[in-house]
């Protein structure tokens, strides 16, 4: 499961010398400090919001981020545009690593990473007209000469599918999916390469949410803008995103392309979730899927569980799940997943497949005489990969 520098540098360079991903985040990890009570306070733990996460958003195209309340979509979200600094790991921007910047060294940076916020009402300054909303990036980072800048924000008004002439009134005038065309508006007035959108979406009714996700793919086919789109919504991430990544209390657990990652799942926490979504074709057909229901609450951030962080709810967990972490292991051309008895519903191993990869034994304890191999946590995905069925390296 190694990779020699020509084939690493292969991966990550595209036909015309550019990088295939236009964004590379490995080992990223956010801390955020407890302090205690009292008049000296001192820093009692810390809240493992992000731990040692890793993907690539493909050039002109999206990568979608799923998972329950809490699990850290949106500070992933934050840390890419830099509005959290990282505690560690690296963020590579067009292979340019942007995760020690300064402010200063940023400036450049946020004409091309911009963010749609999830609340269209808090977002906006209700002081401010629309016009002084949209056109402020434009004056700040003097990306359009002055007399330009309000014929500017009315071309942006009407791409989004607003007045033009409305750039004068404030965003109180205006219902929540106008508030939301009015945030993307903003973002996209500097001409971004990479928009992530933190669940866009959420905060609207369904009619306006259909609205604003085809808005959305209208523009990134004009502009040819890559997307990290987060969401909790699978109906919203399935039609928008060809490729997801599921995340659970810091981690990612499954990542791979749409259909293999929704019709062949191999982590227990994705399947619970794809459980829990309605399904317009089953109640077509009739009948019910069967819905799989996690036991317990999620465990704090602030004291994780030990080895894999989903064993607490877990009905497949044994000796291993709380001994030894399961990597993010490929076990397809373009699949993922960080699991000990990886396997399809109804069809998981009885036996750890990570067995042979870690040297260890069922109860996760070294086995004397074996080495482990270095799976690595490296974004993107190999020309080789881990087969679970047979336990041996299959593809090129």
């Amino acid at each position: 499961m190694t990779e020699t520098v020509s084939d690493s540098a292969a991966k990550t360079q595209g036909a015309a010398g550019k990088p295939e991903h236009i964004l590379e985040v490995t080992n990223l990890r956010k801390y955020f400090p407890v302090k205690s009570s009292g008049l000296i306070r001192r820093t009692v733990g810390h809240v493992q919001a992000v731990d040692g996460v890793s993907f690539a958003v493909p050039r002109g195209q999206t990568l979608g981020l799923v998972g329950e309340s809490g699990c850290g979509k949106s500070t992933t979200g934050r840390l890419v545009t830099r509005l959290y600094d990282p505690t560690s790991g690296s963020m590579r921007f067009e292979g340019r690593e942007i995760g020690g910047l300064n402010r200063r060294q940023m400036m450049p940076f946020r004409q091309e990473i911009q963010m749609i916020f999830q609340d269209p009402y808090s977002s906006l300054n209700p002081r401010h007209t629309v016009g002084t909303i949209v056109g402020t990036p434009m004056r700040v980072h003097k990306s359009v000469p002055k007399d330009k800048v309000l014929p500017r924000v009315r071309e942006l008004l009407a791409l989004v599918g607003l007045n033009p002439e409305h750039y004068n009134r404030y965003p109180n005038e205006f219902s929540g999916g106008q508030r939301q065309r009015i945030g993307i508006a903003r973002a996209l007035s500097l001409a971004p390469k990479l928009l992530v959108a933190d669940e866009p979406v959420s905060a609207l009714d369904v009619s306006i949410q259909a609205q604003v996700v085809n808005l959305l793919e209208d523009l990134q086919k004009e502009m040819d803008i890559s997307f990290l789109f987060i969401a909790h919504d699978l109906a919203v991430i399935r039609h928008f995103c060809p490729e997801i990544a599921v995340m659970y209390l810091g981690k990612i657990v499954e990542i791979g392309e749409r259909e293999t990652v929704y019709n062949h799942p191999h982590h227990p926490y994705t399947q619970a979730l794809i459980s829990a979504a309605p399904d317009v074709k089953q109640a077509a057909i009739g009948g019910r899927r069967e819905r799989i229901r996690l036991e317990g609450d999620v465990p704090s951030p602030i004291n994780p569980p030990s080895g894999c962080r989903f064993r607490t709810r877990c009905s497949l967990a044994q000796d291993i799940c709380a001994k030894v972490e399961p990597p993010l292991l490929q076990i397809g051309p373009k699949h993922k997943v960080a699991c000990h008895f990886a396997g399809e519903l109804g069809h998981h191993p009885s036996q750890p497949v990570t067995m042979e990869l870690l040297g260890i034994d069922a109860q996760g304890s070294p086995v004397p005489g074996k080495q482990a191999t270095d799976v690595g946590n490296e974004p993107g995905y190999d020309s080789t990969w881990y087969d679970v069925r047979t336990g041996r390296p299959a593809g090129a």
